[in-house]
């Protein structure tokens, strides 16, 4: 994987709001107004559309920032800043993040090591580092989730006796994952991040409920059954982690 994420942008400040970066994009259809943590407003703006009569729509948007702002800070305790003392693994990469001589943000996943490089003239606190950051982690994390769960989930269940359908891959806000009534099961790819054996409880879990569609008794009984009777244990061990990156 290898990807380059502009920095071309500006920033004004704007009274009662503060600092807006400004972003031109080819993409947008729209004055579209992004708000990310620690405060900062991004302003992104389709090339049709003059800088005045986008800056006038925020303005016009002002109450709704000022009240979503600080809806935001209140999350800004739970999210970490990654640098280049950040330990990340997960199992088949780690992360490195060093600053260059250059006007991009660059990705690369090499030999296991998911590099970021991003300018030496920015601090690697600026939210579009951090977004680059978050958004290549998550991006391995779905190639190496895609290569290892779906075999893995197939044995397990030819150990156990299991049958299942298709398995999707997902980012999952709140879950490990899910199984459907037709036994389709959805995993999370931040699995990833987890301990070998975890990992699999989460896939027997989910096997688990192929056959026991609630989280009643006979459903702890089979978990049980097929993890050697420590399921309540590891249950608690899996809960000690977050389903999203901080």
């Amino acid at each position: 994987m290898k990807t380059r994420i502009s920095t071309t942008e500006k920033t004004i400040e704007v009274p009662d709001i503060g600092a807006v970066i400004i972003k031109r994009s080819i993409k947008a259809k729209r004055v579209n107004i992004r708000l990310k943590p620690f405060g900062v407003v991004e302003l992104i703006i389709p090339k049709s559309v003059n800088e005045k009569e986008a800056i006038d729509f925020l303005l016009y948007k002002k109450l709704w920032i000022q009240r979503t702002l600080k809806k935001v800070a209140e999350k800004e305790s739970k999210l970490s800043t990654f640098d280049e003392t950040t330990t990340f693994k997960s199992r088949s990469f780690t992360l490195k993040i060093e600053k260059q001589n250059r006007t991009d943000i660059n990705l690369k996943l090499k030999n296991g090591v998911l590099q970021v490089s991003y300018p030496e003239t920015m601090p690697v606190t600026h939210p579009s580092i951090q977004d680059a950051i978050r958004y290549g982690i998550e991006e391995c994390l779905r190639l190496e989730a895609k290569s290892f769960l779906p075999g893995r989930i197939a044995w397990l269940a030819s150990q156990h006796g299991f049958s299942h359908n298709n398995v999707a891959i997902k980012k999952l806000k709140s879950r490990w994952g899910s199984c459907s009534g037709v036994n389709n099961i959805n995993l999370n790819l931040h699995l990833m991040r987890l301990p070998d054996e975890l990992i699999d409880y989460v896939l027997l879990h989910e096997l688990c409920h192929t056959i026991e569609k609630n989280h009643g008794k006979s459903f702890w009984k089979l978990l049980d059954k097929v993890t050697g009777n420590r399921a309540r244990k590891l249950d608690r061990m899996v809960n000690q982690y977050s389903t999203t990156i901080y």
